[in-house]
């Protein structure tokens, strides 16, 4: 199965938090699994450090590339299709970083994995 970290999950996981499930844990850690995290989730991290909404996140934000290779997960670019995608979202959902987070998850036909079930309203294929 191909995964798509939402951003919490990825810190979540990271950091060993009880908050991610027994489900989502055992899915990330499935070697036959491929986790992917996106550029957006590396975005939204280095923006919320910044403006001090993640100031736990700071060794995370310096090194987002390193801290993902190190436990095996996959970079998911950001392409103008993706672009096009999370711009084209029906609904009230604003924020940029899910939307696009969305997009990705729906156009490569992965898993995501999040608490925010309100997701699976856009068809994504939820994990959690």
């Amino acid at each position: 199965m191909r995964l798509l970290l939402d951003t919490h999950a990825l810190i979540w996981w990271l950091a060993g938090d009880a908050g991610l499930t027994r489900v989502a844990r055992e899915a990330i850690a499935d070697q036959t699994n491929d986790v992917f995290v996106s550029a957006a989730s590396a975005w939204e991290i280095a923006t919320k450090h910044r403006i001090g909404k993640l100031p736990q996140a700071a060794i995370l934000a310096a090194d987002i590339a390193g801290a993902t290779a190190q436990q095996g997960f996959q970079e998911l670019t950001i392409t103008l299709r993706h672009a096009q995608i999370a711009g084209s979202l029906p609904g009230p959902h604003r924020d940029p970083f899910d939307r696009m987070l969305i997009a990705q998850a729906l156009h490569e036909q992965m898993a995501f994995v999040s608490q925010e079930s309100i997701f699976g309203r856009y068809g994504v294929q939820m994990l959690w």
